[in-house]
């Protein structure tokens, strides 16, 4: 790559689970990787992070909401997409081809643009038994989508299992 080459540009698409406070990490993961990097939340994620703090890193304003006809798209075309934390219901919806949301339309139209797709899921273990949350993770498989490894949460006594957001960015690399 050039001095004068565009850096390729990710999607970091933000689902509403406690974790995502931490999504600065991804960000600055990824940054370090080359990328540049525009946050899609879906509209209660907003309430799960430091959106100002986010804005200053990325030098780009958080997506969360469809732009109006003949507004300028704010980010360029992705090169890639990361879900991170991604939710069961966010999964469930995609899987199902729901877009009522600007992520989950992202996500459908990402697809059928061939775009690489990585996913952090990030479900309780009694959700991710319903029989709905397994058929979504078989049919998003099989479209091509790469799952890291499924994070759970804190336990009762509040202790939190390492989220591993740089694991997404490895999904990506053809060796991953």
């Amino acid at each position: 790559m050039t001095e004068d080459a565009p850096k390729p540009f990710l999607y970091a698409v933000v689902c509403a689970a406690g974790i995502a406070q931490d999504v600065g990490k991804l960000i600055t993961a990824a940054q370090a990787r080359g990328w540049e990097v525009g946050v899609i939340a879906t509209p209660l994620a907003l309430r799960f992070f430091d959106t100002s703090e986010v804005e200053a890193r990325t030098g780009r304003p958080i997506r969360s909401a469809w732009r109006s006809p003949g507004d300028p798209r704010p980010f360029p075309d992705p090169d890639a997409v990361v879900v991170a934390p991604a939710t069961f219901n966010t999964l469930n919806k995609w899987a199902a081809g729901i877009a009522d949301t600007l992520a989950l339309g992202t996500l459908c139209e990402a697809y059928g643009l061939g775009v690489p797709i990585a996913v952090l899921p990030c479900v309780g273990e009694a959700l991710a038994a319903h029989p709905a949350y397994r058929a979504g993770l078989e049919r998003l498989s099989g479209m091509g989508v790469r799952f890291g490894d499924p994070y759970a949460g804190g336990t009762d006594q509040g202790d939190r299992r390492e989220f591993h957001w740089e694991g997404a960015l490895d999904l990506l690399t053809p060796h991953g």
